[in-house]
């Protein structure tokens, strides 16, 4: 079942399916390295924005970014 990333506690481990945003977001969110079929850890997701360790580096979304980013949980 694919989730946006806003909804994921810390420490879970998931893949990138889909980016669900117009193309300037989109582009960035690829940039960024948060690729479909990436594997990305949150690091954090309590009040202001999300951390991510995506590809080895820790990145911050703002929850509004992170809710267009579609993933499905990896099983741990």
């Amino acid at each position: 079942m694919l989730k946006p990333l806003t909804e994921l506690p810390k420490g879970s481990k998931v893949k990138v399916v889909d980016i669900v945003a117009g193309k300037g977001l989109r582009d960035r969110l690829l940039q960024m390295g948060l690729t479909p079929g990436t594997v990305v850890e949150v690091v954090e997701n309590s009040s202001g924005p999300i951390i991510l360790s995506v590809r080895g580096v820790t990145i911050a979304l703002g929850r509004g970014m992170a809710s267009k980013v579609l993933v499905e949980e990896l099983q741990t």
